[in-house]
């Protein structure tokens, strides 16, 4: 049988405090998006929650944390960051540095 890679930690959710299972690379990216927006984990939480996902509160974390890092993974981010082909098409003179 295969042990979970899932972490459970507890937050501050809209109904109280309760606790979220999420892969340890989540855990991870939501705490940079508190830090970068300057508020603490239970609070992001409550926005998340507030915002209507058709799906559980784990799900929508999920989703938002995802749509928040694609939102923002622009083609010229994509490309400073050195990753894929798209580099050589978009700034080809960031591929060549970067080489």
């Amino acid at each position: 049988m295969a042990v979970s890679r899932l972490v459970n930690r507890n937050v501050v959710a809209e109904r109280g405090r309760t606790s979220m299972r999420l892969e340890p690379e989540l855990w991870d990216l939501l705490s940079e998006i508190c830090e970068r927006e300057a508020q603490d984990m239970s609070t992001l939480v409550r926005q998340i929650e507030a915002a209507g996902h058709a799906g559980g509160r784990t799900s929508a974390v999920r989703v938002y944390v995802t749509t928040y890092f694609y939102t923002a993974a622009t083609e010229v981010g994509h490309a400073a960051a050195g990753h894929g082909p798209l580099l050589r098409r978009v700034a080809p003179e960031l591929a060549r540095s970067a080489a």
